[in-house]
């Protein structure tokens, strides 16, 4: 592995949509790293996006983008294309991040995977949370000032706000709230309880064939979690933390952490506050950009079998209530 700490990194950006225009506006706070070149199917969409963010080249097709001279690319676009991009990028010798769910499930995950591996090139999913100040700060507490092992986990969200022409709502696209909001979750479980053993999921599937909201209890090795998604209905957005000496309430909206409470045992409460800039995704960018300066090819904080415990938590949570996508026969 070879190291350059004064690299510049630079982003294709594929998919013009949501998560990207948020991906640019955390670059503006990351040093070392720019957007140089940007693709999407919808030329307008597209040249929006590069007007609006400076970016300096929109590349006509996605092959341009891969042959352009970049570092990396940003996988932004719905999860139905997800796993293809991610290996078009690394077959391209491009590092990616790509952004959650790292695919559609198990299999996919597990291609993306190999095809980094086999190609010596840099994969990471895009779970924001552990890179959060506010995240960071309450480990450290814990280690710190202790509450036991952590055995229970509660989190979960629902957004009825959402309009109809929303990605979730689409079939076709990986919708429903199972992927579209659980990887989340689906992260909180396995980072504090470990590896996933099973699944119990009930829930309802709408008409367009998607879950509209989904209650799943998973147990893991260390502990069980009670998780829920939904986009009908509209829910808090905390999380808990409980061990045998205390719990921990992870502030709405948990997934962008500001705040937690820490409750022991004994009556105390401390309250952890840690603001975070630039909207939060420089954070996960910053990290992967050092993975990429020194080399490395796995992230310790987001690793390939922690990718592939989250898509088996959604995979086993959506199939027990018959969701299937038809690109997961890619």
């Amino acid at each position: 592995m070879s190291a350059n700490k004064d690299q510049v990194i630079r982003f294709g950006v594929v998919g013009p949509g949501r998560a990207a225009s948020r991906f640019a506006r955390g670059m503006s706070a990351v040093e070392g790293a720019k957007i140089a070149a940007f693709w999407g199917r919808d030329a307008e969409r597209a040249r929006a996006y590069a007007e609006r963010f400076s970016v300096g080249s929109v590349a006509p097709t996605l092959d341009s983008l891969l042959s352009a001279d970049i570092d990396a690319i940003y996988v932004a676009t719905h999860p139905d294309t997800h796993a293809e991009l991610c290996i078009a990028g690394i077959e391209a010798g491009k590092h990616v991040l790509c952004e959650k769910p790292a695919a559609l499930n198990v299999a996919q995950v597990e291609r993306v995977i190999a095809a980094a591996q086999r190609h010596d090139r840099l994969f990471m999913e895009a779970m924001k949370p552990p890179f959060f100040p506010l995240y960071r700060r309450l480990r450290a507490h814990l280690e710190a000032d202790p509450i036991g092992a952590v055995r229970f986990v509660r989190a979960g969200h629902c957004d009825s706000s959402i309009g109809p022409d929303y990605p979730l709502h689409f079939r076709e696209l990986g919708g429903g709230g199972i992927l579209g909001i659980g990887p989340y979750e689906a992260f909180l479980a396995l980072d504090w309880l470990g590896p996933v053993k099973r699944v119990q999921t009930m829930g309802r599937v709408n008409a367009a064939g998607v879950d509209s909201f989904a209650l799943f209890q998973s147990e893991h090795e260390r502990g069980m979690a009670q998780l829920h998604t939904g986009i009908d209905l509209l829910s808090h957005g905390d999380a808990v933390l409980s061990a045998p000496q205390g719990f921990v309430v992870i502030h709405a909206n948990w997934w962008n952490p500001e705040r937690a409470s820490v409750h022991y045992v004994d009556g105390r409460v401390v309250e952890l506050q840690e603001p975070y800039s630039a909207g939060g995704f420089n954070y996960e960018t910053e990290h992967f950009c050092q993975l990429v300066r020194e080399g490395r090819r796995e992230s310790a904080v987001i690793p390939h079998e922690l990718s592939v415990g989250m898509a088996r938590l959604l995979e086993e949570a959506r199939r027990e209530l018959g969701v299937r996508f038809d690109g997961e026969l890619r």
